[in-house]
């Protein structure tokens, strides 16, 4: 059974057939034949359809979803679009995909620390502070601080109600599982959706994310790092709560202060996400058509507090 077909079986609905074309891709893509076989789903060198080996799979890894797994791009494309059709049709969702650091938090090395910071090493961790924490990674002899953002914790509860979300890094799975201890430790929010330098060491990419690109937000405060899907992207102003190198004014950990919980950057891309699904969902009849990368260009922009996101 190819991963499509476990996708359908999982969120079947009940008022109407999906699409008839992606009904006689899903048949097609589950022949048992090796020789007739499209081997789209692949786990560790195995078609998951026909059971033959594959020696030279042309595709895309998805580790982050299962270790070994790897789809076709037709599977890929047929995924995405069996996702989106589905979230969009019986959820009313989108998909939002996070970056964490400088978006969601701020990390830092505690030896980086000025003295007028260093009261946060007995802060980290307690019952006062349980939006700073210490972290050590196994093989690192320096401690790091981690500071999660003002709001964080409501803008995903929020957020979630509206959209599927991923968590896309550039850090390595050993700091995202550690910082998904503190924001999602239950893991209701993000799941299996969690991509790191692991799985995408280069630009971030799109390709590894199961939605269609015409149903997917991207918010990030880097905008390089998306070579190729700026017009998906709202760029958050960067969160630095300590001081960082060439800073010639005090940071927030210094001043004993922090961002606006009501009108920081959080919240304002709140308020903008609220915006575009509001759009996206307006007409049901128009939902095929709709794209977020051209409510993007639409947005009302008044909302926002322009210091805190850039389209």
């Amino acid at each position: 059974m190819s991963v499509v077909e476990n996708f359908s079986l999982e969120r079947k609905p009940k008022r109407q057939n999906i699409d008839p074309e992606i009904d006689n891709e899903l048949s097609s893509s589950s022949s048992s034949s090796s020789r007739s076989c499209r081997h789209w789903c692949v786990r560790h060198g195995v078609c998951a359809a026909c059971n033959s080996m594959v020696e030279d799979h042309h595709g895309l890894t998805f580790n982050y979803i299962s270790e070994g797994l790897q789809l076709s791009h037709d599977a890929v494309a047929l995924t995405k679009r069996l996702l989106t059709k589905l979230s969009c049709l019986y959820e009313k969702k989108l998909h939002l995909v996070l970056d964490l650091d400088h978006t969601l938090l701020h990390t830092t090395r505690v030896p980086r620390l000025t003295e007028a910071e260093k009261y946060l090493i007995e802060e980290a961790g307690s019952k006062t502070r349980l939006d700073l924490r210490k972290v050590k990674a196994p093989n690192d002899t320096v401690e790091c601080l981690t500071k999660l953002r003002p709001f964080v914790h409501g803008f995903l509860k929020e957020a979630s109600e509206m959209f599927t979300m991923y968590v896309y890094t550039k850090g390595n799975r050993q700091y995202a599982n550690f910082v998904l201890e503190m924001i999602d430790p239950k893991r209701i929010y993000f799941r299996e959706r969690v991509i790191t330098r692991e799985d995408s060491p280069d630009k971030k990419t799109l390709d590894l994310v199961l939605a269609d690109e015409r149903g997917v937000v991207i918010v990030d405060d880097t905008r390089d790092v998306w070579t190729h899907h700026k017009s998906n992207l709202v760029e958050i102003s960067k969160y630095k709560y300590f001081r960082t190198n060439r800073q010639h004014f005090k940071a927030y950990s210094e001043e004993k202060t922090d961002e606006s919980e009501s009108d920081g950057g959080l919240a304002n891309v709140l308020k903008l996400l609220r915006e575009v699904h509001s759009g996206f969902f307006r007409v049901e009849e128009e939902l095929e058509s709709q794209d977020v990368r051209l409510l993007l260009q639409k947005v009302d922009f008044k909302l926002v507090n322009k210091e805190s996101v850039t389209l």
